[in-house]
């Protein structure tokens, strides 16, 4: 079996699972947003009458509107809180980051175990070895009184990389060449499983954005396998073991199988308004850019902020650009205090924000207007994403988007020989 199928095989607890086979999958984790939770659902769930399936598999994080930029947001905040405290959900989180990257460090991402969630990029949990993947709210309904939800088990599309990335290549650009490849339908409703010796060197910073933008191709989950640097993750962060730790078998039969040399990778990018719209960088360098948005569940982790650091240490942000930071979780944004770096970004011109989904989506905290172009680590660009329909948005990792603040239009960072942690 693939590992999509070994892990539900695992938590139904059936021998063997396949392609297209119907399943009722329990349920490890449900996770809602402020954005498409409580709000959403509250009337329906009241109407029923039934009690909560396990208030300890409940969690929700206020991450869109928060912190809040308008009355309706705040209500919305509101709202969510006091329906957590109604139900007995315990596990509510406000003001903490985007959710998937809070989820992964409060040890809700466990490998071989089922995670869903109100918001598309819940895949970003597979980068554990966990079967994460978004749902509707309606669905989410069903969850909260059952405890679980069915499944088709999907077709998996193996996706290897071998070799070293350059200098100035991060994850980012491996996912966006991926999802340049396969189309952004290329997937739907199949598992992407990650593997190679280039995804195995990777740290779960790097590996939670590869997994993250799964979605982007349409799969249902991107999967990692868990290994011996998931385990030393969740144990930094309370988790101990053990914990199940299950890999594909060697005679697994896929859909599709890519095969990429990671060696020859460049800086990639991602242009308006298709995420599969991916070029070289130095295929249009010299883009002139308003904005550089630096943050959000897949690219505001810790490496990334390093990253830019040890690109703009000492320098400064190009006149005319806006330089945007913000940190992926409230650890986060300490370990970058901490460490200095987010002084290193402050002193080069950069706006260091709360750790939240508002840019990514327009919702706050960097907005664009009409005609603006802005170059992102963000995971969308669809017309009217972070702001204006006539605004711009260019997808590019964290490297990218530092060597593009300091200049002021899209420029690779191989010249600033930034090395990798």
């Amino acid at each position: 079996m693939t590992l999509a199928e070994k892990i539900l095989a695992f938590r139904c607890n059936l021998p063997v699972v396949k392609p297209g086979q119907i399943l009722m999958v329990p349920v490890d984790c449900a996770a809602m947003t402020d954005i498409l939770g409580p709000r959403i659902i509250a009337e329906a769930f009241h109407r029923l009458g039934k009690p909560i399936f396990d208030k300890e598999r409940v969690v929700i994080i206020c991450d869109h509107y928060s912190p809040s930029s308008t009355e309706q947001q705040a209500e919305i905040v509101k709202f969510s809180r006091e329906w957590a405290r109604e139900y007995g959900i315990e596990n509510f989180y406000e003001l903490e980051g985007p959710c998937h990257q809070v989820l992964a460090e409060q040890g809700f991402a466990r490998p071989g175990t089922i995670l869903v969630g109100t918001d598309s990029h819940s895949c970003t949990a597979g980068a554990f070895g966990c079967f994460g993947t978004g749902i509707g709210s309606t669905e989410m309904l069903g969850v909260l009184i059952r405890g679980e939800i069915w499944m088709k088990v999907p077709e998996s599309i193996k996706i290897e990389w071998h070799g070293t990335l350059k200098e100035g290549v991060m994850a980012k650009d491996l996912i966006l060449y991926t999802i340049g490849q396969i189309g952004h339908a290329g997937a739907t409703y199949n598992s992407m499983e990650f593997c190679g010796d280039t995804i195995e060197g990777l740290p779960m910073d790097e590996r939670m954005c590869i997994s993250n933008m799964a979605v982007e191709a349409g799969a249902k989950v991107g999967l990692i396998a868990a290994d011996e640097i998931t385990i030393q993750y969740l144990g930094n962060h309370g988790v101990e073991k053990p914990v199940i730790c299950l890999k594909a078998d060697a005679n697994a039969k896929y859909k599709e199988v890519f095969q990429w040399d990671a060696s020859l990778l460049r800086p990639m990018v991602s242009c308006p308004n298709e995420v599969d719209h991916v070029v070289p960088v130095s295929q249009i360098k010299g883009l002139r850019v308003d904005q550089v948005y630096i943050g959000s569940c897949t690219g505001g982790r810790l490496s990334d902020l390093q990253m830019a650091a040890t690109i703009l240490k000492g320098k400064k942000v190009a006149s005319g650009c806006r330089l945007l930071v913000s940190p992926a979780s409230r650890s986060v944004w300490i370990e970058a205090l901490k460490s200095g770096i987010l002084e290193t970004l402050a002193k080069a011109g950069a706006s260091i924000l709360a750790p939240s989904c508002g840019a990514c989506l327009g919702l706050h905290s960097g907005t664009l207007g009409a005609r603006e172009v802005c170059v992102s680590t963000t995971n969308r660009n669809f017309v009217g994403r972070m702001g204006s329909v006539e605004s711009k948005v260019y997808l590019t990792s964290a490297a990218t988007a530092a060597a593009t603040a300091l200049t002021g239009m899209l420029t690779g960072a191989e010249e600033y020989l930034c090395e990798r942690g």
